[in-house]
């Protein structure tokens, strides 16, 4: 998702700790030679007067909670922030949460929304999906049975809570691990059995996941992510509102604990204005367009989350389906990132609907997944901060 769905991400969806947020596009400066081969002077201008901070907020921030024993409030506050570990275009985090008696609601927070890459907040639902998906995951861990529908009235993810006998499953021990890797991955092939749990994990009644593993079927996603990432970056506004949530260092995101650490897209932390700078001079179509084709042509294959129905109600359970293949995905040592240019760019989303066989559906997202290092962690905001 234009979406760490940005996510980064983590999320980000994430350090030795791996999480987020989200979509790989997001990166400001591509493996340009001039920028990377001068890294570590770059990294020595930086001011970070603890070089420790960002890693020990990182660290605050994915940590596993403990599971047995909390109740009450602070029950309710440790599932808000498992929620709060999944992906959200450019990591804005575009939820808030209500807490009443036996259950939570997530409601949009549109004062974080991006109008540029996502003018009908289409991806901010689908990161509420991705965040009540994480709750239901971890209210279980807690003994408790979440049942999530979708509030037209208020336009928010209302989830109940029952109590039931506490199972922890591998979908909530990867929550604290789950990351959008907007890295190279190893090329290598998943197993038969790996892809049909990916699969398995993706779909619902109410959302299909095509999965594609095959060279040929990869270069045809490639060529709709070129035309259309080429169409996103000479769009001012579409730039302008990139740049915004990017955070070049380590102090700067830890201070708004929100939005793209470039760091977790494999870049080096430094100074805001030399960020700017970087992000002027090298982030070009070409820069960037090397960069996918390289990505996706390192990738074991590619995911497309298709809806039944163009609407939010659908598209909050598309961010569910996602946010099952990333977890059950992180738990099989699998990364992910989001390739979401040919669904944003309205121009040329019908075209690759057709390409891939839709016929008048709305593809959703487009994820690429395969084994890879894990890159540093994006930050979240505390959960304090996301209650109402």
């Amino acid at each position: 998702m234009s979406v760490d769905l940005k996510r980064t991400d983590s999320p980000t969806l994430h350090g030795s700790k791996t999480p987020v947020v989200n979509f790989s596009r997001r990166q400001f400066v591509s493996s340009t030679p001039a920028l990377l081969g001068g890294a570590s002077l770059l990294s020595a201008c930086t001011r970070e007067p603890d070089p420790q901070g960002y890693e020990a907020v990182a660290a605050q921030t994915w940590r596993v909670g403990a599971v047995a024993g909390t109740e009450g409030a602070a029950l309710s506050e440790e599932l808000v922030r498992c929620a709060t570990l999944a992906p959200s275009s450019h990591n804005t985090q575009c939820w808030k949460f209500a807490l009443e008696e036996g259950a939570i609601t997530i409601l949009p927070d549109l004062s974080r929304r991006c109008p540029a890459v996502d003018p009908d907040d289409h991806h901010v639902f689908v990161s509420l999906g991705c965040a009540a998906e994480n709750l239901i995951q971890a209210a279980s861990a807690h003994g408790f049975e979440a049942v999530a529908s979708f509030d037209v009235m208020r336009d928010a993810v209302r989830l109940t809570l029952a109590p039931k006998p506490a199972q922890a499953s591998p979908l909530f021990d990867a929550i604290h691990a789950r990351q959008c890797t907007r890295g190279d991955y190893d090329g290598k092939p998943l197993s038969r059995e790996e892809l049909v749990l990916l699969e398995r994990a993706g779909t619902s009644s109410g959302v299909q996941m095509l999965l594609w593993a095959d060279r040929p079927s990869m270069e045809r996603v490639l060529d709709y992510v070129v035309q259309a990432n080429t169409a996103q970056m000479v769009d001012p506004a579409f730039v302008k509102e990139l740049k915004s949530w990017i955070r070049f260092n380590g102090p700067d995101a830890v201070r708004t604990r929100d939005g793209l650490y470039s760091a977790s897209t494999g870049n080096p932390s430094i100074p805001a204005w030399l960020g700017e700078l970087a992000f002027d001079w090298f982030y070009t179509p070409k820069s960037e367009n090397d960069k996918y084709v390289r990505q996706i042509r390192s990738s074991a294959g590619i995911a497309v989350f298709v809806g039944q129905a163009d609407d939010k109600a659908h598209w909050v359970e598309v961010g569910r389906c996602y946010e099952r293949f990333a977890l059950q995905a992180t738990a099989l040592g699998i990364r992910n990132a989001f390739l979401n240019q040919p669904v944003e760019v309205r121009s040329i989303r019908p075209q690759f609907a057709a390409a891939i066989g839709l016929n008048g559906q709305r593809p959703d997202l487009v994820v690429r997944f395969g084994r890879g290092p894990a890159l540093p962690s994006s930050l979240r905001r505390p959960v304090k901060a996301v209650l109402v």
